[in-house]
């Protein structure tokens, strides 16, 4: 079964997508597993102490009349959940088709054989580990006190796995949104290229690690600057 193969043996998953790209499951799983994290996380946490946390974090760009404005305008935890979860639906899907069409474009680039569907398979698969991350995270959520900030169950995460920055730390952002997994999934995707195109490993750690590379690097200088 891929879902399985795909952490013990995952040459066998790419070389079936090679044949017939399925990128359904893996993506539906991601999606599912994200949601239900936003879901369980608003679902339990203190809504007036998240409020007032978002607030604090306004109050340094926003005078006292624009905060009040935001305060009587802001949505409950429960219907923030709900955004959270239709938002996580519609851009995981997104993400996963752009990513697709960086795959064909690099294949046509490369001289390599791979189509858009292969390109979105590849993806899918590629990408699935972030899957044990949302996991961890729900595992969290259900366990988590009332007064628990949401990145704080992301223990995939450099921050809170290996630092806890404050918020106004100008690698904060930088930090609490760098997911270990991605490492992963970077040698999950360039064995997955090699696979389906039978190139060297050279080229396929390098289409595999350049969208993290100019995402995250471009994210760090902003951080920095």
């Amino acid at each position: 079964m891929n879902l399985v193969n795909i952490f013990l043996d995952p040459g066998k998953v790419f070389a079936s997508q090679k044949d017939k790209p399925l990128p359904w499951m893996p993506m539906l799983l991601m999606v599912i597993a994200t949601a239900a994290l936003f879901l369980t996380y608003f679902q339990r946490v203190d809504a007036d102490w998240l409020n007032g946390q978002m607030l604090a974090q306004l109050g340094q760009e926003m005078t006292a009349t624009e905060l009040e404005q935001v305060k009587a305008t802001m949505p409950g935890a429960k219907t923030l959940g709900y955004i959270s979860a239709v938002s996580a639906a519609i851009m995981i899907p997104v993400v996963l088709l752009i990513m697709a069409v960086y795959y064909l474009l690099a294949a046509k680039v490369l001289g390599r054989n791979l189509g858009f569907m292969h390109g979105w398979a590849l993806g899918a698969w590629g990408g699935f580990p972030a899957v044990l991350g949302m996991l961890v995270g729900l595992v969290g959520a259900l366990t988590m006190a009332p007064q628990t900030a949401q990145e704080s169950l992301m223990l995939t995460h450099i921050d809170p796995l290996f630092v806890q920055l404050p918020r106004d730390h100008a690698l904060s952002g930088f930090a609490k949104g760098f997911d270990l997994l991605v490492i992963w999934s970077i040698g999950l995707t360039a064995f997955g290229w090699r696979t389906m195109t039978g190139a060297r490993w050279a080229e396929s750690i390098a289409v595999a690690i350049m969208p993290s590379v100019v995402i995250y690097g471009v994210w760090l200088v902003i951080a920095l600057t």
